[in-house]
């Protein structure tokens, strides 16, 4: 979860009011804040913000609008360029080809305020935080300050050489061509490999040929170099996904807004079809208007609040709303797009209102807590592994489909089927894993220094697809078991298989089968009484060599349900 410094002095002047550091601890459960860290010689404040899914509070212009909301009751009424019909006097020219590379920019001009060292301070992290955690370091999003008077429009967004091109970037005093700040610029070593295998590069550029930025690289040292005093900004995102690009250039605006600068929009042109059109006039406000039934709310909280009540929660916390008797009509402010289900709306009413207005209950049964058998049973799996010499692994259920079945040699249809996270944040957690061997070499090709021999297990959650569940999937809980070293087999790997299912005193066969992650001849199925526990074998060279283990693998996987059920 994200950290970020605040000023006492600058917090009071964003508040509107004085305040005191009992007053902003006490308004931080308004944004899921806590109070880390107080330096009253410097009046520094660290903040630890527990809701990931609202980039706008990551700074404090976020922190104070909200709060100045709650206190007001009412939504700021200072963000008219969102509504503005006039057509924009600057433009941003984007170029044939970006979307095969970087396709979408949004760009916005404030002026009026004259940037001052905390102000300053508080831009730089906004714009770190939203790039690094919200964009997932610059892949999806970066962030361009520039000052706005050296800029001659219109700017374009384009693609040129690696060769081509050469500014002076910031922190350097001489001009390198965008090959040489991806090899020797600290953040061309850094954010490099976003732009990996492109032939072309982007560069955003003015009418008199300026160098802007390399995106998402680096500013140029002339103009992208923001400092105190500055009063005319170019605020520029540039990323792979439009609304999350849009809405961190809205998070700015209304940042810079609430600093008293006057926002100037400006049309952007795309030469390919987006979204929202080919031309955009930017800062764009994409949010729509969403029915969430009464009751589902009231359900939510346990209260019967009535409409009045919750309208008027959710309009101290930015929403627009329009209610009838039964139903609302929500809509979230042009700086949030994290509303996905009525539950988002039932939380935001709790906190608007305060938890500490919702008066406990004490449970009225008495019930004591015990495990279940399948957590029973999966202890005794670890106590027979762990006494058996193996070490316990612990993963994360989520990972890449390249680590589930590429890696695996799971060329067959059949073979590859996994669950998928839709509108995935990262491609390495887009899979629910539907075995554990595979999170078992993920740990072992990364031990290849650690003596042998190497023996692991891991007892967890997998999910199966099945489409006859509510959900399309079943979650199971299963042993994997791998060991490496320069003789590792199938029958040392028979033997653990063979001592554990001793211990719990089911009698097994195994029948050959066919397993393209297995070597042929050395793969079988696990049997008992006439149900499938698992299988075991040794590792096919070519999955060895897909995950860089230069060992001889051999695995065994158990359904720790099926186990169970057995007893």
């Amino acid at each position: 979860m994200p950290t970020i410094s605040i000023y006492h002095k600058d917090f009071e002047q964003l508040v509107g009011r004085e305040v005191t550091i009992e007053d902003i601890e006490t308004w931080l459960s308004l944004v899921k804040g806590e109070l880390k860290d107080h330096t009253p010689a410097t009046g520094e404040i660290r903040v630890e913000l527990q809701d990931s899914n609202r980039p706008d509070l990551w700074g404090i212009e976020g922190i104070a609008r909200q709060i100045r909301m709650a206190l007001s009751d009412a939504m700021p009424s200072s963000y008219a360029f969102f509504s503005s019909r006039a057509r924009p006097k600057r433009r941003v020219m984007v170029s044939a080809g970006m979307e095969q590379v970087r396709p979408f920019l949004a760009a916005a001009c404030a002026s009026g305020y004259a940037v001052t060292a905390d102000g300053l301070t508080q831009l730089i992290q906004a714009q770190e935080k939203l790039a690094d955690i919200f964009g997932r370091k610059r892949s999806t999003i970066s962030i361009g300050l520039y000052r706005l008077e050296a800029i001659q429009f219109p700017v374009t967004y384009g693609l040129v050489q690696p060769h081509a091109a050469s500014f002076v970037p910031l922190g350097f005093e001489e001009k390198l061509t965008l090959q040489d700040i991806l090899s020797v610029h600290p953040k061309g070593m850094e954010y490099g490999h976003i732009l990996e295998g492109q032939e072309s590069l982007p560069l955003l550029w003015d009418k008199e040929g300026q160098v802007l930025s390399f995106p998402p690289i680096i500013n140029s040292r002339d103009v992208g170099q923001v400092q105190v005093g500055d009063s005319q900004l170019l605020i520029e995102v540039t990323g792979t996904d439009l609304r999350m690009v849009i809405l961190a250039l809205n998070i700015f605006a209304v940042n810079l807004a609430d600093r008293g600068a006057t926002i100037d929009p400006v049309e952007v042109l795309y030469p390919y079809a987006t979204e929202f059109g080919k031309t955009i006039r930017m800062p764009f406000d994409f949010s729509s208007p969403q029915r969430v039934p009464l009751h589902a709310i009231e359900s939510a909280l346990g209260l019967p609040l009535g409409t009045d009540v919750i309208k008027q929660a959710l309009t101290a916390y930015g929403y627009e709303v329009k209610a009838s008797r039964h139903q609302l009509s929500v809509r979230l402010p042009p700086y949030r797009n994290d509303l996905l289900h009525a539950v988002d709306v039932a939380e935001d009413v709790a906190i608007s209102r305060g938890y500490e207005s919702f008066a406990p209950e004490m449970p009225v049964q008495f019930t004591v807590g015990s495990l279940s058998p399948l957590e029973e049973t999966s202890d005794l799996i670890r106590d027979y592994m762990v006494g058996c010499g193996f070490q316990e692994m612990f993963s994360n259920i989520l990972m890449a489909r390249e680590d589930l079945v590429d890696r695996m040699k799971l060329t067959d249809p059949n073979e590859g089927h996994v669950v998928e996270v839709d509108n995935v944040m990262s491609q390495h957690y887009s899979c629910l894993r539907s075995w554990i061997i595979p999170s078992l070499l993920q740990i072992e090709s990364a031990s290849n220094r650690a003596f042998y021999p190497h023996r692991l297990f891991e007892v967890g959650e997998v999910a199966i697809p099945d489409l006859s569940q509510e959900l399309g999937s079943q979650t199971l809980v299963r042993l994997g078991a791998l060991v490496a070293n320069p003789a590792a087999n199938f029958s040392e790997v028979h033997t653990y298989l063979d001592l554990l299912l001793y211990y719990f005193v089911r009698p097994y066969t195994l029948e050959p089968m066919q397993h393209h992650s297995f070597m042929p001849g050395r793969v079988g199925k696990i049997l008992s009484q006439e149900r499938t526990l698992g299988f075991i074998g040794e590792l096919h060279p070519e999955v060895l060599e897909a995950w860089q283990i230069s060992m001889p693998v051999a695995v065994f996987e158990l359904d720790v349900g099926e186990l169970t059920r057995e007893g």
